[in-house]
């Protein structure tokens, strides 16, 4: 059977240790991994691993991962927006802290996102996330795992 599922991420915002263990497991699963931004970044020469520049401009990235998805796919995104059109689509998503998002949580995601936003443009100084510690990569690099795992399972012949 025919290995499927691969990985797209969302480049332009993703955090380099995250970008690395991506590249590290690419190369242990020999799953594809396809970084897409809207600026030129480089990734280390490997079968597995692809990097699409799209142009400057608002979602363009994500239509162009949107294009691209297929059911079996994994997205890594920060982009709760893109991340519940990808949930929408069936497909799965995690962000870089490696929390899922899934049809039980987005709604909230979406809920707490736009009411930042609101907060953000009447003038409130929100802050933003705080930086990726050690947990963080690790849950991210464990959720990573877990997805890798299914993924073998379902191209294993029976």
């Amino acid at each position: 059977m025919e290995e499927r599922g691969q990985v797209w991420v969302d480049a332009d915002a993703c955090p380099v240790t995250i970008k690395e263990i991506l590249f590290r497991a690419a190369a242990r699963s020999r799953c594809m991994v396809t970084l897409l931004a809207n600026h030129a970044m480089t990734v280390p020469p490997s079968p597995y691993l692809s990097f699409v520049q799209v142009p400057s401009g608002f979602d363009v990235a994500d239509n162009e991962i949107l294009k691209r998805l297929g059911d079996c796919d994994l997205v890594v995104t920060q982009d709760i927006p893109l991340a519940a059109e990808v949930v929408e689509k069936g497909a799965l998503a995690i962000s870089p802290r490696g929390e899922p998002y899934n049809a039980e949580t987005i709604r909230a995601r979406l809920a707490v996102r736009n009411f930042m936003t609101e907060l953000r443009d009447s003038g409130v100084t929100t802050g933003g996330p705080p930086a990726l510690d050690n947990s963080d990569k690790q849950r991210f690099a464990n959720a990573l795992d877990r997805w890798l795992s299914r993924r073998a399972r379902s191209a294993a012949p029976d």
